[in-house]
């Protein structure tokens, strides 16, 4: 009987990277693998298949000659290529996280769930660094039994299925295969008289308060990781770690961008053409600022070093100032009237005072003479 082509096997492109590959190979594996299918001989011949493939297409050199010559090429290289061919590398890569066993016996303790926690900072905070509590639940070690699941007083006894391997060795076709002990789950020991306190699972859902310090500069974005504050898996396995995910919130002054930051300025008129000083705000307090006369409108000023401390190499960023001009409103009769003789006073100097404005008109002017040509 033919094969079935290897890239259909698992419901992949020929043009399919190796992340693809591996990943179609995940997918299926975990769904036709026999601990999941147990008696169903149909879904064991369907992983194999899948191995197979795999075997082939996760091979450089293997995926080379089957694209050129198919299963004869293959054929002629390996000598046949059975499901068997790289089981135990593919086992052991694939399945013995999913499943908590290897292919060498024994039970592996599965690692503990890494948390996330997001703390939101002002600006002020980030910038400085600062010191935070949380408190989030998270599986802890039971204290009533500490951690062995068994009621005070008692102790797990040794599984009788597997003998306290936590694996069983079940033969199939021409080779062997270790599966996790479906009476003790990898444990290697059952419990008779579960803690009532945490119902024989070696640990409880409580509340943990933790004091987190977030170094100065850090931003939106940024995460600190806490090693071992994750959940625990089992009791006596490695917990994982807890991941602090940082938001700032929005600043009434300043923007952030990386280490710079931004601010608007509204100045007024008089202080922008005949220039002055002003007093603007940064992160350590007040600090003047000199505008040079004849200052145009949305002109920015930089402050080195008046901007962010960078979290990882220390480099002080900038403070960036924009000046807007504000138009007066409110006038009263005298103002309007100084303003229209300043006006004229203005218009008699011809384009010297508004070269920009001459500029524009002339502008204008070339664009309608073009369109009426």
């Amino acid at each position: 009987m033919s094969k079935q082509d290897y890239y259909e096997t698992l419901g992949i492109d020929r043009s399919a990277s190796d992340k693809e590959v591996k990943q179609a190979y995940r997918r299926l594996a975990m769904k036709y693998h026999p601990d999941r299918n147990e008696n169903s001989k149909e879904a064991e011949s369907r992983f194999k298949e899948i191995q197979e493939a795999y075997n082939i297409l996760s091979n450089e050199q293997k995926r080379s000659l089957y694209d050129q010559f198919g299963h004869a090429g293959i054929s002629q290289e390996t000598g046949g290529a059975g499901p068997a061919s790289g089981f135990g590398d593919i086992f052991g890569d694939i399945f013995g996280d999913i499943f908590g066993g290897t292919t060498g016996g024994g039970s592996r303790q599965a690692r503990g769930t890494d948390l996330e926690y997001q703390i939101t900072l002002t600006l002020e905070e980030a910038v400085s660094g600062v010191e935070k509590q949380i408190r989030l639940p998270k599986n802890l070690v039971c204290q009533e039994c500490n951690g062995s699941g068994a009621r005070a007083g008692t102790q797990p006894e040794t599984c009788e299925t597997c003998g306290g391997h936590g694996q069983i060795r079940i033969q199939q076709g021409f080779f062997s295969v270790q599966r996790t002990c479906p009476d003790c789950h990898g444990k290697g020991t059952v419990i008779k008289d579960p803690c009532p306190a945490c119902h024989g699972a070696g640990m409880v859902r409580k509340d943990k308060t933790l004091s987190i310090k977030i170094p100065a500069g850090v931003d939106t974005g940024d995460r600190i990781r806490l090693a071992g504050e994750g959940d625990i898996g089992r009791p006596g396995s490695q917990p994982g770690d807890l991941y602090v995910q940082i938001k700032l919130t929005k600043h009434s002054i300043f923007e952030r961008d990386g280490d710079d930051l931004y601010c608007e300025i509204p100045v007024g008129f008089v202080t922008l053409a005949l220039g002055g000083e002003i007093q603007i705000p940064t992160l350590e307090g007040r600090a003047n600022l000199k505008i040079p006369s004849e200052s145009q409108s949305e002109k920015v000023f930089r402050l080195r070093g008046k901007g962010v401390r960078n979290v990882r190499n220390g480099a002080q960023g900038n403070l960036h100032c924009k000046v807007v001009v504000e138009t007066p409103v409110n006038l009263n009769d005298e103002q309007k009237q100084l303003l229209r003789k300043f006006e004229e006073s203005l218009n008699k100097g011809g384009d010297s005072h508004n070269p920009k404005s001459r500029s524009w008109s002339d502008r204008i002017k070339s664009f309608f003479d073009e369109i009426v040509s």
